[in-house]
């Protein structure tokens, strides 16, 4: 089958995300949307992947496997301490994520950002959205998931899980402190390091290889991660444990599998486990008061917010576009735009950093953290 043209950050901004227009029709088919019915009411994470254009439940089985060449649309439903006006102590909020894998096509990460909005509509336009980009998520995103994994392969491309005593070779890359993400990797010396832990899948032999600087939580995913894959095959396969510098017959057929025994990557050139961009923080105002829009820097700090208008927010590791109550239409259409626009031009080294929409009045903790 041949994909159609594959992602490209440059056209997911989905500036018209969170404006009034065509929302009374976006409204009409998120009730129609089978896909959305139940959405939002119960607390916890729920899933969908999208399909020819549609909205498709995600197996709770497979929730922190992503496939990248698909897009996914997560949700995260919880309870937040209710305003004090109102006679009760928590209300429902959401956070709303859409997910673009390295080679998702133009069409599916088109339809996970309209259908984006259109489930926004549905919850009353009250969730917080993130753009969230292959390998650059937000921890906000990989908190939702005791583990990720990320995976080659997707519904356009005629993806077929493996049956049993069908298996093709894969080498997986666990990594992180807090948030253990795991990515299949080219199998092959090159992609190791002594600050991690790989899992060389061959089947019916799985070898669990460790760096010699690799951290207890790297590990323990890792073996929770064999074993699903062990339960997953009925039992079959055997895994091994091995060490860096380990020397047995064991080591020497994982060694073999990548290409052979060498030098690899030292712990440091590894990455860090937690990355966070050290870069000086900006905010910009939003505002249309003269009767043009205006995108002006103003002083980095939270007295800056005005409710009367839209501001962008770089913190670095996030830029978050804050909606004023009181913001024009034309700003609260534009925020997202301009965020984009922005990064374009002053921040091309950070193009995949999420971008996520809040609104005043319904902050997050991640929000008002970032200052």
């Amino acid at each position: 089958m041949i994909k159609a043209k594959v992602f490209n950050i440059q056209e997911s901004n989905i500036a018209l995300l969170g404006s009034d227009i065509d929302h009374a029709a976006r409204l009409k088919a998120a009730q129609t949307e089978e896909a959305w019915k139940g959405a939002g009411q119960t607390n916890g994470v729920q899933v969908w992947r999208i399909e020819q254009f549609k909205v498709v439940h995600w197996p709770k089985n497979k929730y922190g496997t992503f496939y990248s060449g698909d897009s996914y649309i997560v949700l995260h439903t919880y309870d937040r301490p209710a305003q004090k006006d109102l006679n009760k102590e928590t209300v429902k909020a959401w956070d709303i994520h859409f997910w673009i894998g390295k080679d998702s096509s133009q069409d599916e990460y088109g339809t996970a950002a309209y259908k984006t909005v259109e489930l926004d509509d549905l919850l009353g336009g009250e969730p917080v959205e993130y753009r969230e980009i292959q390998g650059h998520e937000s921890q906000k995103f990989l908190s939702h998931f005791p583990h990720i994994t990320f995976l080659s392969g997707g519904v356009q491309t005629g993806f077929k899980h493996v049956e049993k005593q069908s298996y093709k070779t894969r080498l997986l890359h666990i990594k992180g402190k807090h948030n253990v993400v795991v990515r299949e990797v080219t199998c092959e010396r090159a992609s190791l390091n002594s600050g991690d832990v790989f899992l060389l899948d061959q089947g019916n032999d799985i070898y669990q290889f460790q760096g010699a600087k690799a951290g207890l939580m790297e590990k323990n995913k890792a073996a929770q991660i064999g074993q699903a894959i062990d339960d997953e095959r009925g039992g079959a396969p055997v895994i091994h444990v091995v060490s860096e510098n380990d020397k047995d017959a064991d080591s020497e057929k994982f060694w073999s599998a990548v290409g052979g025994r060498g030098p690899i990557k030292t712990a440091e050139q590894g990455g860090e486990d937690d990355k966070a961009i050290k870069i000086p923080k900006k905010l910009f105002r939003l505002s249309d008061k003269t009767g043009n829009l205006q995108f002006s820097e103003a002083k980095v700090d939270k007295s800056s917010l005005d409710g009367s208008d839209v501001f962008i927010y770089d913190a670095g590791y996030q830029v978050f576009v804050w909606v004023g109550t009181g913001a024009s239409k034309s700003e609260k259409a534009n925020g997202l735009a301009y965020a984009t626009n922005y990064m374009f031009k002053n921040a091309k080294d950070r193009l995949s950093v999420p971008i996520c929409r809040v609104l005043q009045g319904a902050e997050n903790d991640e929000f008002n953290s970032a200052w």
